[in-house]
């Protein structure tokens, strides 16, 4: 086992281990070997978790928003110093390439605690209002213990982007990674603690479906921030709406990438392998549906072909490897049988569509895949897929093509690419989607907010717009006279 943990758990700044917990094995998606065993949290190991986060946040909170941020700047330097580390990791848990995780894993995470680390001290001030002889001001404080639960593509940067806001407003979290790659949160924690943040604030415990209701049912926690599907969103926000926490829910898509007969062609087709291939198409802002204007179908389609069989495919750590295989055998067979419903639909098999015959047998791997000819009622169309398979639809003009993207119940996410920047505009205007792009697409700093509508989730991760997610308002009158009462 390659990337052994010293345990399961990471609570109150130190590794704990509770054996009688369910095991779950990390398997490296390559080559199908287990590189690591842990155990699922017990009831006892969530208790205890929640319990140090308690105890640790009032403490943290009362700290300067100054000297928080000094401790998240100087864990995101130690992530970048550490960085070729952490992206090896990153790609055993995933079976993303090395390519990949070096330039677009840690590095986030990085970014994203130097981010908030850096404008917490301004950015939570609240407002002085005149009322006369009197006046209110407003502040803004920590919710408490929030609880982050993260996905499968991204563990290192979603450990993050939901722990570094929740930190730089004051609160404490507790962690929990998906079963499917369970090792890079746990480096996070020790990354934290190494730069001097107080033992018990971020907190990462293993688990599988049945942790999941512990965490965001407990009494203790005040907020549940969630990246996942609609299905495990509709749960969790239900949960929680029940006991009246807070909630964030980055959840799935089915997004459209609509491009233009004006476009710059290469510059389209790269946004839309972009919005289809990276991370093996594990991305849930993907642009799945690609809507091409019929002047220029068949040259989009004659050069995408092209430029999807010269993907390299092979060994995620050889650096020349471009594609990596699935997350899991599971996650494949979901994949496959899309490809299945969309042959038998009518959809045109473009490219892809099986198992690349240059990589091993055990490992999870996949073509990229492109079907043509794909219509609005087709089941590849509609549902999220979760794997690098793009549906090509084709479209007359501007009216119809922005009806037919915004006819779904998602909305992650929207592109556009033309050269005509007022059509430009104008088009992501009209679409029903929370982070759009023009004429690029999936690039997201985390300077700019990210999130959905409609039911791909609520709330934001990432900018100034996170703190509010993690903090609530509190508004103080003050009265400067003499108080008259009617009795």
């Amino acid at each position: 086992m390659r990337a052994q943990p010293k345990a399961s758990h990471f609570i109150d700044g130190e590794y704990v281990e509770d054996s009688s917990g369910t095991v779950i094995e990390s398997i490296y998606p390559a080559t199908g070997e287990v590189i690591a065993r842990l155990h699922a949290a017990t009831p006892a190991i969530v208790e205890k978790a929640i319990a140090a986060a308690k105890r640790a946040q009032p403490e943290w909170a009362a700290m300067s928003p100054t000297a928080r941020g000094r401790i998240l700047r100087r864990a995101a330097e130690i992530m970048r110093e550490k960085n070729r580390e952490l992206s090896e990791l990153e790609t055993l848990d995933t079976g993303k390439p090395i390519q990949e995780t070096i330039v677009a894993d840690p590095t986030s995470g990085a970014d994203s605690l130097e981010f908030f680390g850096g404008v917490i001290a301004s950015a939570l001030n609240g407002d002085y209002i005149p009322l006369g002889q009197d006046f209110a001001y407003t502040k803004r404080v920590p919710l408490g213990v929030c609880v982050g639960i993260g996905a499968w593509n991204y563990p290192q940067q979603i450990a993050c982007w939901k722990g570094a806001p929740a930190l730089a407003a004051g609160n404490a979290m507790v962690f929990k990674p998906s079963e499917n790659t369970p090792l890079g949160a746990l480096k996070i924690a020790e990354i934290l603690i190494e730069a001097g943040l107080p033992k018990g604030l971020f907190n990462v415990i293993q688990g599988d479906r049945t942790t999941g209701p512990l965490l965001v049912s407990h009494p203790d926690v005040a907020k549940v921030s969630l990246t996942g599907s609609v299905p495990t969103g509709k749960k969790v926000a239900g949960a929680a709406a029940s006991e009246l926490k807070h909630v964030t829910m980055e959840l799935g898509g089915k997004s459209p990438l609509i491009v233009f007969d004006d476009a710059d062609l290469e510059s389209a087709i790269g946004g839309a392998m972009l919005g289809n291939f990276y991370s093996t198409g594990q991305v849930c802002s993907n642009g799945t549906r690609v809507f091409v204007q019929k002047t220029i179908k068949d040259a989009f389609l004659s050069r995408l072909k092209q430029r999807t069989e010269a993907i390299v495919i092979g060994d995620p750590m050889d650096e020349a490897t471009q594609l990596g295989p699935m997350v899991s055998m599971e996650q494949r067979k979901k994949v496959f049988d899309y490809i299945e419903k969309g042959k038998a639909e009518g959809a045109t098999l473009v490219t892809g569509g099986g198992v690349p015959n240059n990589v091993s047998g055990e490992g999870t791997y996949i073509q990229p895949t492109v079907f043509a000819d794909v219509t609005d009622e087709m089941t590849i169309a509609r549902e999220e897929i979760f794997g690098p398979v793009m549906c090509v639809l084709d479209f007359d003009d501007e009216a119809e093509v922005v009806a037919r993207a915004n006819a779904t119940e998602f909305g992650l996410s929207a592109g556009v690419f033309t050269a005509d920047l007022t059509r430009a505009h104008r088009v992501v205007d009209r679409l029903e989607a929370g982070t759009l792009w023009i004429n690029t697409y999936n690039l997201c700093p985390v300077e700019i907010p990210f999130g959905g509508s409609k039911q791909s989730g609520f709330g934001r991760e990432n900018s100034v717009a996170a703190l509010n997610h993690y903090s609530e308002l509190k508004t103080v009158y003050v009265g400067m006279g003499k108080v008259e009462a009617p009795y």
